[in-house]
């Protein structure tokens, strides 16, 4: 509305976000290139705004946290401080060496995508995700899928992280970069000598142009006894009366209000910070450690239903392969059983063929002896037609004794015949025996297997109910997550060493793959920095 005060408009993108911890954030709008900051207590259209409309104003953290994790209370403030940090390092705002930028991305990921899972997430899923500063990418001989190759290692280790813990994981490693959360200004010393002035949550510092990383000269908040300006002069008065006065001049007087906007917001949280919470803050944290608690409980319960969901299906699928064996096993007993009979079948076909020739064998050696019987008791008068029939006798004894052998020889193979048919029929019992068992088991998987894979539905639903997630938290329960917090602690002691050999294992793996003419002044100072074993914050009270 025309008469609404910038606390008005402010007040109302809050409620709209749910957002509590409004003393992070201001509306940022942009005034001959000069960014300004909308004042709570002056009506909107009274500020000197842009007079093209729509007019646009941009939500931002104005003031930074000096710990993240203890600070930012809501969850809704921490997303917010993620997106921004995430869009300034990847607009190279803020300066992050290679091996960090790749540990980032893969928090990320793990915030957007949820737990890594190798049957969704395939080769090319980050093919569209700005993920890494360009500086880092032009940097290295490396293809996108080396990258990102990568940083997936490292976001399958995230496994079990939420949304909320990822993206605070994110933040805590970022806020150690040497840029978060400072704000830049040009300015001019009495000699005129060019330099930059940087405000941010712990204090003033002085940087060269050239070196946006390591200040020259440091003030921190609880050593500044007073700042002011007169026109385009600004003043820095130390407690310490030893100490001279710092004057610079910067190019605008819009400029100064703005560098004086933010000492004044970022001393009252210094101090504000070393003092015990008020109430509403007390109350807040109170809300978010019960929540967190609640989630937890949460997590551990789905995690559980999950656990019993897998071990459930990987029963099931077990039980399906040892069915689909006892199946197998069956068709190859029937087939077995099969031959069996058409074996046995044959044999008892060719007994009795043999049989019938024995039989027939014995008929035509009868038909013999009765033929040299009646030969010898024909009479034969001369000599001739006795020698005839001598020989007709004697061929007629070898034809019988040859009968004989070969009745005795069928004979004897008829027994043999009988004996495999015997057998055979043996053989056959012992398959149907070992079908009606395979059977029998087959039954009792399927019945097995019925009521396993029911199992899964009969488990607790995925669904988040409003009425099933109130907790009733008690002195034990509060005992019980005291001692899991300080676990994490001692945990995340352990994880940060862990994590410091990955960095420097990962800076080894691509050193070789860097172009070392593509180096810009940033990588150069953060690599000597880095040399010396300097640190953003032992640097700071090094030049305080």
């Amino acid at each position: 509305q025309v008469k609404w005060k910038g606390k008005d408009l402010f007040d109302l993108v809050c409620r709209t976000l749910g957002l509590r911890e409004t003393w992070f954030f201001g509306l940022q709008y942009t005034i001959k290139d000069t960014v300004a900051w909308l004042k709570m207590d002056k009506k909107v259209l009274d500020h000197d705004v842009p007079t093209e409309e729509p007019v646009t104003f941009h939500f931002l953290a104005k003031f930074y946290p000096e710990n993240a994790e203890e600070e930012l209370v809501q969850e809704i403030t921490q997303h917010l401080f993620f997106l921004q940090v995430k869009k300034q390092i990847l607009d190279e705002k803020i300066y992050c060496p290679p091996e960090a930028s790749v540990l980032l991305a893969s928090y990320a990921v793990q915030a957007k995508y949820g737990d890594y899972d190798p049957n969704v997430h395939k080769r090319g899923f980050l093919a569209q995700e700005e993920l890494l500063p360009k500086r880092v990418i032009n940097l290295y001989q490396m293809t996108p899928e080396m990258w990102e190759e990568r940083i997936t290692a490292w976001y399958a280790e995230h496994r079990g992280r939420a949304r909320d813990e990822a993206e605070m994981e994110y933040l805590k490693i970022a806020q150690d970069l040497e840029m978060y959360g400072v704000n830049y200004f040009a300015i001019r010393n009495k000699k005129g000598t060019e330099l930059l002035l940087g405000v941010d949550a712990l204090g003033l510092h002085i940087y060269d142009p050239d070196n946006r990383l390591t200040p020259k000269i440091s003030f921190p908040w609880n050593e500044i006894r007073n700042i002011s300006y007169s026109d385009k002069e600004f003043t820095i008065k130390p407690l310490d009366k030893k100490i001279d006065v710092f004057k610079f001049n910067s190019s605008k007087l819009r400029v100064n209000k703005l560098i004086l906007q933010l000492c004044i917001g970022n001393h009252d949280l210094f101090m504000r910070r070393r003092k015990a919470d008020s109430l509403e803050v007390q109350q807040m944290k109170a809300q978010a450690r019960e929540e967190k608690a609640r989630k937890q409980m949460e997590r551990q319960r789905l995690a559980r239903e999950k656990q019993m969901r897998e071990e459930a299906e990987r029963t099931r699928d077990e039980l399906e392969r040892r069915l689909m064996q006892l199946k197998e096993e069956a068709t190859m007993a029937n087939e077995a059983l099969m031959r069996s009979e058409e074996t046995a079948d044959l044999l008892a076909e060719k007994a009795q063929i043999t049989e019938e020739e024995a039989k027939l064998l014995a008929q035509k050696a009868a038909e013999a002896e009765q033929e040299m019987q009646r030969i010898k008791a024909t009479a034969i008068r001369t000599e001739e037609e006795k020698r005839l029939m001598e020989q007709k006798v004697l061929e007629a004894e070898m034809l019988a004794l040859k009968m004989a052998e070969e009745s005795e020889r069928r004979a004897k193979e008829a027994d043999q015949l009988k004996q495999d048919l015997q057998e055979a029929r043996e053989s056959e019992r012992r398959a149907k025996q070992k079908l009606l068992e395979i059977t029998s088991k087959s039954s009792y998987t399927q019945s097995m297997n019925s009521s396993t894979t029911a199992l899964p539905t009969d488990l607790p639903s995925f669904n988040l109910i409003s009425e099933s997630l109130s907790f009733d938290f008690k002195d034990t329960d509060m005992k019980r997550l005291s001692m899991e917090i300080e676990k994490e602690k001692v945990e995340y002691m352990e994880k940060s060493k862990h994590l410091q050999e990955q960095l420097n294992e990962l800076k080894t793996e691509i050193e070789a793959l860097k172009l070392k003419e593509r180096e810009t002044a940033l990588d150069i100072l953060h690599n000597e920095n880095a040399s010396r074993g300097n640190s953003k914050h032992n640097t700071i009270k090094k030049v305080s």
